[in-house]
């Protein structure tokens, strides 16, 4: 019989259980999963975000603007062109499009 710790910060996000948490592997980009015993879910510990910052988004815009084009921008940030697109449509009115 496997005896199970209860570990600081490890409650189940829908029962909301301490106890009968198990290590449940890892996921692709290295995250810690864990399982539930009681409500039989698994769930991330800590997961990642996948965001770009906004230096980043700002960058990719003042190149846009500076005439590359959105597949340029993309394969010089090493970022799909769609994200490009999709952050000048939201903010084409807050850029300022003279600063290089």
């Amino acid at each position: 019989m496997i005896k199970l710790k209860v570990v600081e910060g490890r409650t189940c996000p829908k029962c909301k259980s301490a106890a009968n948490q198990r290590n449940a592997g890892f996921n692709k980009s290295g995250t810690q999963r864990c399982a539930c015993k009681s409500c039989g879910i698994t769930y991330t510990l800590n997961p990642k975000t996948r965001e770009y910052s906004e230096e980043i988004k700002d960058l990719a815009i003042r190149a846009y603007y500076s005439g590359v084009s959105g597949r340029g921008v993309g394969k010089i940030h090493k970022m799909s062109k769609a994200n490009v697109y999709n952050w000048i449509k939201k903010n084409r009115s807050g850029v300022d499009k003279s600063k290089n």
